[in-house]
């Protein structure tokens, strides 16, 4: 405005751009991530950016509805939407072309998603998921075996130390059903529990006030919520919940004994379209969620469970590995050595014409280009300071 020039640099807030060395970086995340799934029998799928709205938006992607952005097809004049997460893309797939394929069905994806609101503790909009999907089949192994797989693909990259923070988003309104509060009371109620607020609860909470006040108070270490739901007066509905919840702790404990669990029994926040046994992955000391996932409905009533890594949020998390070494080729260098080199782990970087100095404004221009080493003598040697 105001007859400047318009700044080029300028974006959407959420948006930005990643500059070398870290769109690299992100890549080979990327890339050693889905080597872990695909070695674990997991197949890559790749839905496309848009959808028409009708099958993007259906079934669990309903959930992500207030995120999606959405544009009319100006080729068929329907609206389509802008993927905001892959997971119901992939559990269209798996019923629709692949519904003829033997279960248990392993899928793998990895991409780029687009939602329409940031928050504080995630303020980009745009955002890299990387993630599996194990649709047709129900029961505690399962549960444990994405769990077992992201912690396996987050030491791949570099993350040894997170935390898996599991709920069960169905059993907070299991209580509340089984104990007959409905209407304005359990909304309030359900306020309440959302904020955490153990003084609400225990004003509006009835005849479980009780148990859900101290299920708040229990948020940690896995065992002592467990021994609460245990012994709790629970009816058909919420003791099964506790049961599945129960063995699925104990398959991800007897597959990795070494996983750090923690456990919020009545955490619901996030899980709109889960049915059973959830977890968000931190990394301790970091605020962000660096994946999250669980058990939910594909298609047509079919089972799955999944889980999904953010690799943005991951590297954030973790210490920056360091840069890959740049060597300079002078003029002239031999193609086998610039390829022995690359073997080596060097990124090389070619001259395109001969320095008129030789060696020494060889010297210079390496630094010019953020060369790290020169070839001198047949070998790749640092350079030296200008």
């Amino acid at each position: 405005m105001n007859g400047e020039p318009p700044n080029l640099a300028l974006l959407p807030v959420g948006l930005v751009d990643l500059l070398p060395s870290g769109a690299e970086i992100e890549a080979d995340a990327v890339s050693a991530v889905m080597q872990v799934f695909a070695a674990n029998g997991y197949q890559r799928v790749k839905p496309p950016l848009l959808e028409f709205e009708d099958s993007l938006l259906a079934g669990a992607g309903a959930a992500m509805a207030d995120q999606t952005f959405r544009l009319m097809d100006p080729e068929s004049r329907r609206m389509m939407g802008l993927r905001a997460d892959m997971t119901p893309q992939v559990a269209r797939i798996a019923s629709t072309r692949l519904a003829g394929q033997p279960r248990p069905l392993r899928l793998s994806y990895a991409g780029q998603c687009l939602r329409v609101h940031a928050t504080q503790l995630a303020p980009d909009r745009q955002v890299v998921q990387a993630g599996i999907e194990l649709i047709g089949i129900d029961n505690p192994a399962a549960d444990a075996e994405v769990v077992v797989l992201a912690a396996e693909a987050l030491s791949a990259i570099g993350l040894e130390r997170v935390s898996f923070d599991i709920t069960m988003p169905t059993l907070a309104p299991a209580l509340l059903d089984e104990a007959g509060i409905v209407g304005p009371v359990r909304e309030k109620l359900v306020r309440a529990l959302d904020r955490k607020d153990a003084a609400a609860v225990a004003k509006v909470g009835g005849s479980i006030a009780g148990l859900l006040a101290e299920l708040l108070l229990v948020a940690g270490p896995a065992d002592r919520a467990l021994a609460i739901l245990d012994t709790a007066d629970l009816g058909p509905v919420s003791r099964a919940l506790y049961r599945r919840l129960a063995d699925g702790i104990a398959a991800i404990r007897a597959a990795a004994p070494e996983l750090r669990l923690t456990l919020d029994p009545i955490e619901f926040r996030g899980f709109r379209y889960h049915t059973g046994l959830c977890v968000t992955v931190f990394s301790p000391g970091h605020h962000e969620e660096i994946g999250r996932g669980g058990r939910y409905v594909s298609g047509d009533n079919e089972p799955a469970t999944g889980l999904t890594l953010y690799p943005d949020a991951v590297l954030r998390a973790r210490t920056a590995p360091p840069s890959r070494p740049r060597v300079y080729l002078p003029w002239g260098t031999a193609r086998d050595l610039g390829a022995a080199l690359r073997d080596q782990g060097f990124a090389t970087v070619p001259a395109l014409e001969a320095q008129p100095g030789g060696t020494a404004d060889g010297a210079a221009e390496a630094r010019r280009l953020g060369c790290s080493h020169i070839i001198h003598d047949g070998a790749a040697v640092p350079v030296a300071a200008g």
